[in-house]
């Protein structure tokens, strides 16, 4: 006789490992959730009190190729919290503040150890941004995926008021891009990161340019924006927001402007960390091609009225947040 399990896929396991998040996942659980772990469907009362016209705003991501560094290093508890946070600022962008978010986890076998690790990832960031997990997907597929692999994906949904929607402001010629630091390269790059560092150094050496191994480095955890940035949507001055994930800060910038506009950028006000550094020197990579797929330590970039610079800036420092002046709107 012939089992389930025998074709690789073990209901068992996959049971125990519901039972070992469950604690992580109803932690982030507040007085809106109406589902509980377990249910068909995750249901959330919007807090309509909260908002005169509420829109729901979603964005769906993965980590990418950091998956296969997890593995390396065997250290999965950040990519949970690398992908909640990079949802998060996706729909920042739009000016709007987590709800709830959904993980799905897929594996070729399922390892429960691993899994926990990366529930317990999502469940931290999701109480750091005020999101409850509301649910998820388990899968077991082998025979798709190599045992020792799995993927991850996520998808978020927030609220913002319509009048407050940061895609009704208007960007103008002069406007000031004030860059916030990235805390590395965040979900972006990995593949050509892969390559060129991993042809030069072994996992777990010690890297003296960077006083890190090169896992330690590219597991630093995608930095949220949202409480530096949070406080200040609802001014009209901040005429627009851009996330720098793949494509760069060109190209992810232009996306949040006008049709004629585009951006000057200043690339000498600011310095690369070194893992950028060490990236273009390892592979010979010209800075046209680094351009494309990194942050270079630019996280997020607030697209600011130029007459109200001054307030930014003191709003910044008073929090104590770094920034960069680093260009500026212009007509095309």
């Amino acid at each position: 006789m012939t089992t389930y399990k025998d074709a690789g896929v073990d209901i068992d396991a996959a049971n125990e490992g519901m039972e070992r998040i469950k604690s992580h996942v109803t932690s982030t659980y507040n007085k809106y959730t109406l589902s509980d772990l377990g249910s068909f469907g995750g249901c959330f009362n919007i807090p309509s009190d909260k908002y005169d016209n509420p829109v729901l705003v979603s964005s769906v991501d993965g980590v990418g190729t950091k998956l296969l560094v997890a593995t390396l290093a065997q250290k999965h508890s950040t990519i949970g919290q690398c992908l909640v946070n990079h949802c998060v600022n996706d729909i920042l962008v739009i000016g709007a503040r987590p709800l709830f978010f959904l993980d799905y986890f897929a594996a070729g076998k399922l390892n429960n150890d691993i899994l926990e690790q990366v529930v317990f990832g999502f469940s931290k960031a999701c109480k750091e941004n005020d999101c409850v997990l509301i649910g998820g997907e388990t899968a077991e597929m082998p025979g798709f995926y190599d045992k020792d692999k799995y993927d991850v994906s996520g998808t978020i949904v927030g609220v913002v008021d319509k009048e407050l929607m940061l895609s009704n402001r208007r960007t103008t010629a002069g406007d000031v891009l004030v860059g916030l630091p990235s805390t590395g390269l965040h979900t972006n790059g990995y593949s050509l990161a892969r390559k060129v560092l991993y042809s030069k150094f072994k996992v777990g050496q010690i890297v003296e340019e960077l006083n890190a191994t090169i896992e330690d480095e590219l597991l630093n955890i995608h930095k949220s924006y949202l409480p530096i940035i949070s406080d200040i949507l609802h001014e009209p001055w901040l005429r627009s927001l851009s996330h720098i994930t793949g494509g760069g800060i060109i190209e992810n910038t232009e996306r949040v402007l006008e049709k004629n506009q585009g951006i000057n950028i200043n690339w000498n006000s600011w310095e690369w960390p070194n893992i950028f550094k060490l990236i273009q020197k390892c592979g010979n990579i010209t800075n046209e091609n680094m351009i494309r797929p990194f942050n270079l330590g630019i996280g997020m970039i607030l697209v600011v009225d130029k007459n109200y610079i001054n307030h930014i800036e003191d709003y910044l420092i008073k929090n104590n947040e770094n920034y960069f002046l680093i260009g500026e709107v212009v007509n095309k």
